[in-house]
């Protein structure tokens, strides 16, 4: 069995290819010339949410395919938009909603939201990758959750941003070492412990940011008892820091000459 390390590492360094066969596989282009041809004819929410098979397009996007039938919930969204640090979107602590609104504002845009052809051109990537993170995670959930990560935590403001969503803190728990029981404690008190381990501002930073995940496929492999390289599990030791003492570079290259790769 190959390891998360080296199945994450694998689809990052050929991602673009990866994107690229993923697009012309016969049901995504299918359901993303569907969604190019009549985006544009949507003037309204309610148009949106009775084009099942846009909509559902749309949601898988961004990440939101549990909550596809939920229109009620949706249409709140929407209607509210983002305009208001109160709006329902806003309310929820989770930016995939906000991203959504955000991208579809019916509220401040009204019948143009969706004339904005730069806009939907970047639905159908997020549509590409996220279909892509999930055949990965069909194999490997480790992988998804690298690559979740990779996409999404740059855009992440504050420590509340990654307790707000599952996959960013099952993460961000998994290279701290904070236990499930964690999730009991006080908000407020599960920030501060983060931010006393890991400066969020560091996920802007590419280097630093893969240092992180490269750490979190070693430690997944280790605690999920998967096929790992003993020498990997090095990694995975130390203070707990999202840093590692040592490069994932070098782990990467003990990694391949293990198996002959160089």
């Amino acid at each position: 069995m190959v390891s998360t390390f080296a199945n994450y590492n694998l689809i990052a360094r050929n991602l673009d290819r990866t994107l690229t066969l993923k697009k012309a596989e016969p049901l995504v282009a299918r359901d993303t010339d569907y969604f190019l041809a009549n985006i544009g004819n949507v003037k309204s929410v309610d148009d949106f949410i009775k084009d099942t098979r846009l909509f559902n397009y749309a949601m898988n996007a961004f990440g939101l395919e549990d909550m596809a039938y939920a229109k009620a919930y949706m249409r709140k969204v929407l209607d509210e938009g983002i305009a208001d640090k109160n709006s329902f979107a806003n309310r929820l602590a989770d930016d995939r909603f906000v991203n959504f609104a955000k991208t579809f504002d019916f509220a401040a845009k009204g019948d143009k939201v969706t004339s904005d052809t730069e806009a939907m051109k970047k639905v159908t990537e997020l549509y590409a990758r996220q279909e892509v993170e999930e055949e990965a995670g069909n194999e490997d959930e480790g992988v998804r959750l690298a690559l979740y990560f990779e996409r999404t935590a740059p855009t992440v403001k504050s420590a509340y941003g990654l307790l707000a969503d599952p996959a960013l803190w099952q993460v961000v728990k998994t290279v701290l070492g904070f236990p499930d029981a964690m999730a009991g404690a006080d908000i407020d008190k599960q920030a501060a412990a983060v931010n006393k381990r890991l400066d969020v501002k560091d996920l802007q930073d590419p280097e630093k940011l893969q240092k992180l995940i490269g750490r979190f496929t070693v430690m997944w492999d280790v605690n999920n008892n998967t096929d790992t390289d003993p020498v990997l599990t090095l990694f995975s030791s130390g203070s707990g820091s999202a840093q590692s003492t040592v490069s994932t570079e070098l782990a990467a290259t003990l990694h391949n000459l293990k198996r002959g790769g160089y």
